[in-house]
C-alpha cells in the first residue's frame, strides 16, 4: 500500500473537511499538501532508479557477471581504463587491449578490486599513484608490456598483494626495497626481461615469497650477485621453488646455472680505487695531523652502500668436505704403503748385500791365506 494513501486516511490531508463561506455555502478546500508529498515521492523514487542504473550499469565494450562481480573488457582495442565501471567490481581483465599509460587513480571507480590483469597492454609508463586506493588488490599481471622499470612508490597502495607477474617487459632494474608492501607477496615472476642483478634486499623483503621466476634475463654472476647466490640457496633450502638463474654474462660462466657454481671459485669485490685528488689531499692532510673526508655529494647511497650487510663466508659443502677427507685418506694411504714398501725393500737389500760380502768372500779369503802360509814357510831361513 502506497505510502500517500496511509497518509490520505486521514481527512486533514485528503480534504474531507469542508471550509465554511458567506452566505451559508460551503466548498470544498485545496489538496497542495498531497500533491507536494506525491511529487516528491516520485522525484525520490525516480533518483533511485537513476543511481541503481548507474551502479549496476556496463561501460561499453564490456562484459558484466554481476552475480560474481565479473568484468570482461579485454580484446576490445581500449586505449585507457572504461569510466563508469561497477564500483561492486572484484575481478577486472583488461589484457590484449592498446592501454599505453596508468593515470593517477586510475581505478577509483573499483575500490573493492581483488584481480586486475592487463597483460598484453603496450604499458609503458605508470603514474606512482596508479594503483592508488586498491586497498584489496591480491592479484596483479602485467606482463607482455612495455615497462622499463618500476617505482618503489608503485606499489605502496597495495597492501594485500599475493601475486605480481611481471614477465615479459623490458624493467632493466627492480628497486632495492619496496617496503612492507610485499610483506604478503607469494608469487613474483619477473622472467623474460633485461635484468642484470637483483638487490638481495628486494628478496629480503618479501619473507612469505614461495614462487620465483627469474629465468631469461641478462643476469651477470659476477662477484655482486654472490649474495643473491646465497639468498637463492636459503630459499630452496626452506622450500621454496624457483626456475634459477642462467648466467649471461662473463664468457666463463656463460649458460651455467648459478647455483650450480662453486661458491669457493667466487673471489671478494675489489674494492673502488681512491679518487686521486683525494688521495693527495688526504697525504698532505695527514702530513699535518688533519684528516679529511671528501665531499659527499650522494651521502645517502654511499651511506647505504657501506652500511650494507656483507653475505657471511660460507662454508663448503658438507659432500665436498666428505669426499675431501676420503681422498685424502686414499692418498696417505697410497704413499703409507709406498714407504713401507721401499723400507722392506731397503732392509732386504741391505740383509742380502751383507750376506754376499760376509759369507763367500770369507770363504774365498781362506785359501789365499793358506797359499800364502805355504810359500811363507816353504821359504829359506
Amino acid at each position: 500500500m502506497p505510502f500517500y494513501s496511509i497518509i490520505c486516511n486521514e481527512e486533514k490531508y485528503c480534504g474531507s473537511s469542508t471550509t465554511p463561506h458567506k452566505g451559508g455555502s460551503s466548498q470544498t478546500g485545496s489538496y497542495p499538501t498531497f500533491f507536494v508529498f506525491v511529487v516528491g515521492e516520485l522525484l525520490l523514487f525516480s533518483s533511485v532508479i537513476v543511481l541503481l542504473q548507474v551502479a549496476c550499469s556496463c561501460p561499453d565494450k564490456c562484459r558484466c557477471h554481476s552475480p560474481t562481480n565479473f568484468v570482461d573488457c579485454s580484446r576490445q582495442g581500449l586505449a585507457e581504463i572504461p569510466s563508469h565501471l561497477p564500483p561492486q567490481t572484484r575481478m577486472l581483465h583488461l589484457e590484449d587491449n592498446q592501454i599505453h599509460r596508468l593515470p593517477a587513480f586510475a581505478f577509483r571507480s573499483v575500490p573493492w578490486l581483488m584481480t586486475l590483469n592487463l597483460s598484453n597492454n603496450s604499458l609503458s609508463n605508470l603514474a606512482p599513484a596508479a594503483f592508488h586506493g586498491l586497498q584489496h588488490l591480491q592479484v596483479l599481471t602485467l606482463t607482455q608490456n612495455s615497462l622499463l622499470s618500476l617505482e618503489s612508490r608503485l606499489f605502496h597502495s597495495l597492501p594485500q598483494l599475493r601475486e605480481l607477474d611481471l614477465s615479459s617487459n623490458n624493467i632493466s632494474h627492480l628497486p632495492t626495497s619496496l617496503g612492507k608492501t610485499w610483506e604478503n607477496l607469494t608469487i613474483l615472476a619477473v622472467q623474460q626481461n633485461q635484468l642484470q642483478q637483483l638487490d638481495r634486499a628486494l628478496l629480503e623483503s618479501m619473507p612469505n615469497v614461495r614462487l620465483l621466476f627469474l629465468k631469461d634475463n641478462l643476469w651477470n654472476c659476477n662477484c655482486h650477485l654472490l649474495g643473491l647466490k646465497l639468498w637463492l640457496e636459503k630459499f630452496i633450502y626452506k622450500g621454496g621453488i624457483t626456475d634459477g638463474i642462467i648466467c649471461g654474462s662473463p664468457d666463463i660462466w656463460k649458460g651455467k646455472d648459478l647455483l650450480r657454481i662453486p661458491y669457493e671459485l667466487y673471489q671478494p669485490c675489489p674494492l673502488p680505487a681512491p679518487h686521486p685528488v683525494f688521495s693527495q689531499a688526504q697525504w698532505q692532510g695527514s702530513a699535518h695531523g688533519v684528516v679529511l673526508r671528501p665531499e659527499n655529494h650522494n651521502s645517502g647511497e654511499q651511506d647505504l652502500s657501506e652500511c650494507e650487510l656483507k653475505p657471511k663466508p660460507r662454508p663448503a659443502n658438507l659432500r665436498h668436505a666428505i669426499a675431501t677427507v676420503i681422498i685424502t685418506g686414499v692418498v696417505c694411504g697410497i704413499v703409507c704403503l709406498m714407504m713401507l714398501a721401499a723400507a722392506i725393500y731397503g732392509c732386504t737389500y741391505a740383509a742380502i748385500t751383507a750376506t754376499y760380502h760376509g759369507g763367500p768372500l770369507a770363504q774365498t779369503n781362506e785359501p789365499g791365506k793358506a797359499e800364502a802360509k805355504e810359500q811363507f814357510d816353504s821359504s829359506p831361513a
